[in-house]
């Protein structure tokens, strides 16, 4: 297990949500089906708002009889808030859990064999006094944890894990094209579909309703998804996050926004584009964002209309 790998992001809050009516209160709320949490799998799954934007997305795993709410540390606080908006009558609790709890990320090759789970997105069990699991997004994303806090780096280490490089994690996320919460999702104005959450597994089309449900599902059976979040190599200068993307026309030397960037680091990042104007051409279109040179590349897990794939 020379090269596995664990990261402790202090950029990860943890809430832990108990009670018997918790699956009924969350189902209600969220986009993918929280009936399907349990000690041996875990889920993705998003907040919208009630017109069907992003809010928060979060990982959900169940240790103890209680559900961990994986998040982002700086929204923690916002995810909590809007969630006891609807607590109401539910016999249920939330809860930070942030101090007593951590959040290991675990990477590089072997790792899933090493911790004895199967590939499969969300495949968990028992580990540490906490759940570790298979990354419910993309099993190449390797694994994550919820932990005790106190001893988490002692127990992932007597486990034959090595202290990681979060720039090491940073450019396999990148590199995969998986966005990374309001980095790369603007709060209120980003849509799941543009974003990748179907392929993601962060959401369930069977459930019944939930806060933006509507939204997403018109997006989908219309055929209504017109950009697509995509991995790009740069060329130059990094670009900052929000700086627009130009395609420049080969023969006339014309531009036209093709969209925007996202975050990046070291040569790769990610930029939500149009769709029209990055795919089914025959040659890759020339990209630019301020002064890099963009090339997009579809990652295998990403689907796009027939029309564009």
């Amino acid at each position: 297990m020379s090269d596995s790998f664990y990261l402790l992001p202090e950029t990860r809050g943890l809430l832990a949500i108990a009670g018997e009516d918790k699956v009924a209160f969350l189902q209600g709320l969220v986009s993918n089906d929280v009936a399907k949490t349990a000690p041996d799998r875990a889920l993705y799954s998003a907040f919208l708002t009630a017109q069907g934007r992003y809010l928060h997305d979060f990982f959900l795993a169940e240790a103890g009889g209680s559900f961990y709410v994986d998040c982002e540390a700086a929204r923690r606080d916002d995810l909590k808030k809007r969630l006891s908006l609807y607590k109401l009558r539910s016999k249920v609790t939330i809860a930070d859990a942030t101090a007593s709890h951590a959040v290991a990320l675990l990477y590089g090759d072997g790792v899933l064999r090493s911790l004895g789970l199967l590939p499969e997105p969300g495949s968990a069990k028992p580990f540490a006094g906490g759940v570790v699991y298979v990354d419910p997004r993309l099993p190449a994303l390797g694994a994550r944890a919820v932990l005790p806090r106190e001893g988490a780096a002692a127990a992932l280490e007597a486990a034959g894990f090595k202290p990681g490089d979060a720039a090491a994690y940073e450019r396999l996320r990148l590199s995969l094209g998986v966005p990374d919460g309001s980095r790369d999702l603007p709060v209120e104005k980003a849509i799941l579909l543009e974003n990748g959450f179907d392929e993601l597994h962060a959401i369930d089309w069977n459930k019944g309703c939930y806060l933006g449900q509507e939204l997403t599902a018109r997006t989908r059976y219309r055929g209504l998804v017109r950009k697509r979040l995509m991995p790009v190599a740069i060329e130059g200068p990094v670009p900052a996050p929000g700086t627009p993307v130009m395609l420049v026309d080969p023969t006339t030397k014309e531009t036209r926004e093709a969209g925007e960037m996202r975050s990046a680091a070291n040569g790769i990042g990610l930029a939500l584009l149009r769709l029209e104007l990055v795919e089914g051409t025959a040659t890759p279109p020339a990209l630019y964002a301020g002064e890099a040179k963009l090339t997009a590349k579809k990652p295998d897990w990403v689907r796009l209309p027939e029309t564009l794939a």
